[in-house]
């Protein structure tokens, strides 16, 4: 290989390095002109770093979560996608990963040391995406796959980590549970993501209203307006005025779209910024767990009233 074919080469090998985590396949590195004989010399030298069967690292530096992520992915080859509580980590959904990588692809794969294969028979094509350069399940398929095998509480917490990095998509959610109808992990998700109780917007008043009562808590204003720091104004659920407090109260199917999810977030950093605290409960919150909705909201107060402007504290 000439000078300047060389040059090209480890030019074109270092972008693909960096686009990919800093890790490449054997099947890459030949596309590149790299024969055989020239990865085993790049292996003997330390410029490349075995990772899986038929997967490198470049050069000694350790890989980022993403590069073991996408080195298993590799390992199996086209059709494979991180999966499960990897996917669930590579989407910011859970914070801890899985002892091995957790990757699924197609059932005639033969399996690779340090992988958790999860073989399927065919990867719908809408189960699949691609996040910061690594072929991974999509949100709801992710959660779907993380209901099958984690607890409960963990479930939980990945859903609350979806809405609150703006990637909760219910009516995806809804899909992925339709279309995997029958399969481990559909009655656990969706229990999770039930609607919340269909009270009217009377019955949710009447009993947030005695819920307040009960606790010895001043009654709101109910759908009340509220002006925020440039006079637009905003129908809130509930309103304390002496305390400056608002209470939202909405569900999952409130949240269907992220676009929807971002709304309500703009509209409560819009109040917050004007003075105002912003609550947000579940209609089933309200239903099934009054005292801890009591106790944020005496709190709420207590911060709102300290907090409000031109007060001292």
């Amino acid at each position: 290989m000439d000078a300047f074919a060389s040059t090209h080469v480890e030019r074109a090998l270092a972008e693909l390095a960096r686009r990919q985590w800093g890790v490449v396949s054997r099947a890459q590195l030949a596309t590149l002109g790299l024969g055989r004989g020239a990865i085993d010399g790049r292996l003997r030298a330390g410029r490349l770093r075995r990772v899986h069967r038929g997967v490198y690292a470049i050069g000694g530096a350790a890989l980022p979560r993403e590069g073991r992520h996408l080195a298993a992915v590799l390992a199996y080859g086209p059709g494979a996608v991180l999966s499960h509580t990897s996917a669930a980590v590579h989407w910011g959904l859970l914070a801890y990963d899985a002892p091995r990588p957790e990757v699924t692809a197609p059932a005639s794969r033969t399996g690779v040391p340090g992988i958790r294969l999860h073989r399927t028979h065919s990867l719908d094509a809408r189960d699949a995406t691609d996040h910061r350069g690594v072929p991974v399940t999509t949100v709801a398929k992710t959660l779907l796959d993380v209901a099958a095998q984690a607890p409960r509480s963990h479930l939980e917490h990945a859903l609350g980590q979806a809405l609150r990095n703006q990637l909760y998509d219910h009516r995806a959610l809804l899909d992925v549970l339709e279309r995997h109808r029958g399969r481990r992990g559909v009655l656990p998700l969706r229990a999770a993501t039930a609607d919340d109780p269909a009270f009217t917007g009377r019955e949710l008043e009447r009993r947030f209203r005695a819920r307040c009562r009960r606790a010895g808590l001043p009654q709101p204003l109910s759908n009340a307006h509220v002006a925020d720091a440039d006079n637009q104004v905003h129908e809130v659920d509930f309103f304390f005025p002496a305390h400056r407090l608002v209470v939202e109260t909405d569900g999952w199917r409130d949240h269907g779209t992220r676009v929807a999810f971002e709304r309500d977030r703009a509209k409560d950093a819009a109040l917050v910024a004007a003075g105002y605290a912003v609550l947000r409960f579940t209609k089933r919150q309200i239903a099934d767990d009054p005292g801890t909705v009591a106790e944020r909201v005496r709190a709420g107060c207590s911060r709102a009233f300290a907090w409000a402007p031109g007060r001292a504290w």
